[in-house]
C-alpha cells in the first residue's frame, strides 16, 4: 500500500499528488512512468512521473480526470493508500547519458501542451541541476488549465505561455509560438522535446522538421498495461514497430507514424465512453416510483 501525503487541485479535474514510496524515488529518472492501482482488481495505469524527492522518498503523480480509473485515484485524499505503484519504467529520457559538457553547449526547447506540462517539469529541473538552462512552451486552452507554472519558472531559462484563448501570454497555437521564437525573436534550437496530446506533438513535429530541428517525442498517451504485453502501444517509428512503454515512451518524433498512432488511440475512446457509462449507472431495480 502507498500512502497519498499530498493532494491538490491544480486545475479543473486536474490532481497532484505525492505518494510515499521511497524504492521508486530512489530510482527515477526523466522521462520514466509507474503503474498504479486503485485497488486490487483495479485497472493498471500507466502515469508519467512528475516529480520525485529521493530524501523524503516521494513520487509526484499528475492525473486528470478523464476515465473511471484515474476518478477512482483522483477521489482519494491525504492519508488514503494506493493498492500499487510500480516503476520506475520506461526508458529515462536520452540527454541524461549524454557528456554534461556537451550537453551545456546545446539550446534546448520543451514545448508541453496541457498535462504534458508535469512530465516536461522533471526534464527541466534535472537539466537546470546540471547547468543547463532550456527554454519551454506550455500551451493549454486557457489560462485556467495551465499547470506547473511557477515550478517550471523556477528551473527554465525562458518559459512562454500560450492559450488558445489569449487569456495568458501568446494567443495560438504552441506551434504558432515555436515559428514566431524562431522568425521573428532571432532564437536558435539544437533540439525540441515535445509532450502532450498526440496531435499537438504531430504537428510541432511537422514545425519543426520545416527548420531541421532534431524533435523527440514522448508517446505516453497510447500506453495502457506498461509492460509491452497487451500490444497496445504499439507505434511505427522509422518503420519498425516498437512499444511506447518498454522501447520509450520518448521516439525520434521525425520517425513517428502519428496518423497510425491516433487511429491506435482512437480505438479506445468507444470503450472508455462505456466503462464510464456504466460506472454513472445506477441501478433502479427494486427501488420505488
Amino acid at each position: 500500500m502507498f500512502k497519498i501525503l499530498e493532494k491538490q487541485e491544480i486545475a479543473p479535474n486536474i490532481y497532484k499528488m505525492a505518494i510515499e514510496a521511497p524504492r521508486v524515488a530512489r530510482s527515477a529518472q526523466p522521462g520514466q512512468f509507474v503503474i498504479v492501482r486503485v485497488g486490487d482488481k483495479g485497472e493498471r495505469v500507466p502515469l508519467t512521473i512528475s516529480d520525485y524527492d529521493k530524501e523524503r522518498g516521494s513520487v509526484t503523480i499528475v492525473t486528470q480526470t478523464i476515465g473511471v480509473s484515474t476518478k477512482k485515484i483522483c477521489a482519494l485524499n491525504e492519508g488514503e493508500y494506493l493498492h500499487a505503484f510500480a516503476g520506475p519504467l520506461g526508458l529515462p529520457s536520452e540527454f541524461i547519458k549524454e557528456d554534461i559538457e556537451e550537453l551545456r553547449k546545446k539550446r534546448i526547447l520543451f514545448v508541453a501542451g496541457g498535462v504534458g506540462a508535469a512530465p516536461v517539469y522533471p526534464q527541466v529541473k534535472w537539466l537546470h541541476e546540471n547547468g543547463v538552462e532550456a527554454d519551454v512552451i506550455v500551451g493549454a486552452k486557457s489560462g485556467e488549465m495551465l499547470i506547473m507554472e511557477d515550478e517550471l519558472r523556477a528551473v527554465a531559462g525562458n518559459l512562454y505561455i500560450a492559450t488558445d484563448d489569449g487569456s495568458v501570454g501568446f494567443h495560438g497555437l504552441v506551434t504558432n509560438l515555436i515559428a514566431d521564437l524562431i522568425e521573428n525573436q532571432g532564437k536558435v534550437y539544437d533540439e525540441v522535446i515535445a509532450i502532450g496530446p498526440m496531435i499537438m506533438m504531430k504537428f510541432v513535429t511537422l514545425t519543426t522538421k520545416k527548420y531541421n530541428i532534431k524533435t523527440i517525442v514522448s508517446l505516453n498517451t497510447l500506453m495502457v498495461d506498461g509492460t509491452g504485453m497487451c500490444g497496445a502501444c504499439r507505434v511505427t517509428v522509422g518503420g519498425k514497430t516498437l512499444f511506447a512503454c518498454v522501447d520509450g515512451p520518448e521516439f525520434d518524433g521525425h520517425l513517428v507514424d502519428f496518423d497510425e498512432a491516433m487511429r491506435r488511440q482512437g480505438m479506445y475512446k468507444s470503450l472508455e465512453a462505456r466503462a464510464n457509462e456504466h460506472a454513472d449507472h445506477t441501478c433502479k431495480i427494486g427501488l420505488g416510483k
